[in-house]
């Protein structure tokens, strides 16, 4: 049975939608009401799963086009909500948005140029267009949503940056009484976001430690008093995280790509994305299911170890976990954090890390690793052609890069790279990599491993005489000068 399959035995006539283990040999439910985000019985992660054959789903996908003429209904101008049918797991008066998922996928061929594709076969889902500038906006409309139908009031995470502003953005954006609780680590976050945090009132708590530290202490506390948790290990995060891939569709005229590009974190969107072609398949809305490629920064390799060296796989939802287990006493034992420009993936311990096996194993995925130095490079190639991300978002087009040197991707494959967050998350990354001024390159930069900037484009220096400035711009103007 499909693992986004109804346990006819295990639900009532009247569940459409609920909670399962994703263990096999555990696949526990749970009501869809109930705000518990590990399997009560055995403590694995739960999915979000449909009872699809009493569900209204359209025929083809196109049918949501309709949905445009409709824009001044919140659900239907949501780049999330107007799927509502692909997750509806919540009663629609419950819905809390705030504009989410107006998002573009737009051709590069610089950066197609930089990757090793033909023109027009590189393109990026920018998803820094959304309200907090990250693609976490998806996932939390259908968290804060779920907390909504449970009546919960403090909403916490653990974050680098990125999940901790969009909850503050949702938090301050609406009415329903929602208070942020933010924990953080210690020099582990760009002040882009942090600022962001601050900025929207959020109560953020700063620990010493890394943010594999944070997450353990933020589920502590949410356990103990009651709080509603909402790290990707929320279930229904990921639900919202899905319709990033219907939106590729949509701007692809509904035509699936031969490979979706992501960076790999805490894993959450590789597992949604992989969820989402399942279930696009399984409801015949898709003929075929596009190949997924995970990357990882090499300072947080922890996915690309384990399904690269050590050979980890879904192996039909029973993955050996005394690999991983093995590898995190490792960790534990050299006191090895992770490190990397890419703030927002630098994660060592991914708490969807079996979702994702499950995604690999449902889209023949590959798990590559990149350097910071790669990541700037690609970054900037980015940059030049027109769409700003943060570090971590260039990852996706470094691994492209890698794997068409490997030949594992072709130059006539159409490929969909994942920007996840906006330039302006990050600045000081960009500025030290442009920057003519060495000691600032070194102490953003060069302590991360990144001894060139490839592509920068440094500001000029010219004194402050009418002629010089104009002799400038002339030889800048000029092509063959």
């Amino acid at each position: 049975m499909p693992a986004h399959a109804p346990s006819p035995a295990r639900i009532t006539d009247t569940d459409l939608a609920f909670q399962r283990c994703i263990n096999p040999s555990c696949a526990a439910t749970l009501p869809v009401d109930r705000a518990v985000f590990s399997c009560p019985d055995c403590g694995d992660l739960l999915d979000v799963v449909y009872d699809w054959d009493r569900l209204p789903v359209p025929s083809r996908l196109a049918d949501f086009e309709a949905k445009w003429s409709r824009r001044l209904d919140p659900l239907c101008f949501s780049g999330v909500w107007r799927f509502y049918d692909l997750l509806p797991f919540a009663p629609k008066d419950r819905i809390v948005t705030i504009g989410e998922g107006q998002t573009l996928l737009r051709p590069s061929d610089l950066a197609a140029r930089y990757v090793g594709v033909d023109d027009g076969n590189l393109l990026l889902q920018y998803e820094g267009m959304n309200p907090s500038g990250s693609f976490k906006d998806n996932g939390m409309t259908a968290a804060f949503s779920h907390a909504r139908m449970v009546g919960a009031r403090r909403v916490a995470c653990a974050s680098t940056g990125n999940t901790s502003a969009s909850l503050a953005v949702f938090c301050s954006a609406t009415d329903f009484g929602f208070k942020a609780i933010i924990f953080i680590g210690s020099g582990k976050i760009a002040y882009g976001k942090l600022s962001q945090a601050l900025d929207h009132g959020a109560l953020t708590i700063q620990i010493v430690g890394d943010f594999d530290d944070a997450l353990m202490r933020v589920r502590e506390v949410s356990d103990r008093l009651g709080i509603y948790l909402m790290n990707s290990v929320n279930p229904f995060r990921l639900e919202g995280q899905k319709s990033i891939m219907f939106r590729v569709l949509e701007a692809m005229a509904w035509e699936v790509p031969d490979w979706i590009v992501v960076p790999g974190g805490n894993l959450g969107n590789s597992s949604a994305f992989g969820k989402a072609f399942q279930e696009l398949k399984y409801l015949g809305l898709i003929d075929r299911i596009p190949r997924l490629a995970v990357i990882n920064a090499a300072g947080a390799q922890t996915l690309d170890q384990l399904v690269g060296t050590h050979r980890m796989a879904w192996n039909s939802g029973l993955p050996d976990e005394s690999i991983s287990k093995a590898y995190y006493d490792r960790l534990d034992l050299e006191h090895i954090r992770a490190s990397t420009i890419a703030s927002a993936i630098e994660i060592n311990r991914p708490v969807n890390l079996k979702k994702c096996l499950r995604a690999l194993d449902v889209c023949d995925g590959v798990v590559r690793q990149v350097s910071d130095q790669e990541i700037m490079d690609a970054k900037a190639r980015v940059g030049a052609g027109g769409l700003g991300c943060e570090p971590a978002s260039a990852a996706s087009v470094a691994g492209a890069k890698r794997l068409r040197e490997e030949g594992i991707i072709a130059p006539g494959d159409r490929v969909v790279c994942i920007l996840t967050g906006h330039q302006l998350k990050d600045p000081n990354a960009t500025v030290a990599y442009h920057s003519s001024d060495r000691e600032e390159f070194d102490r953003v930069l060069g302590s991360r491993g990144v001894k060139r900037a490839g592509f920068a484009n440094r500001p000029v220096v010219v004194p402050n005489e009418l002629d010089a400035i104009i002799r400038t711009i002339g030889l800048y103007s000029d092509p063959s000068a």
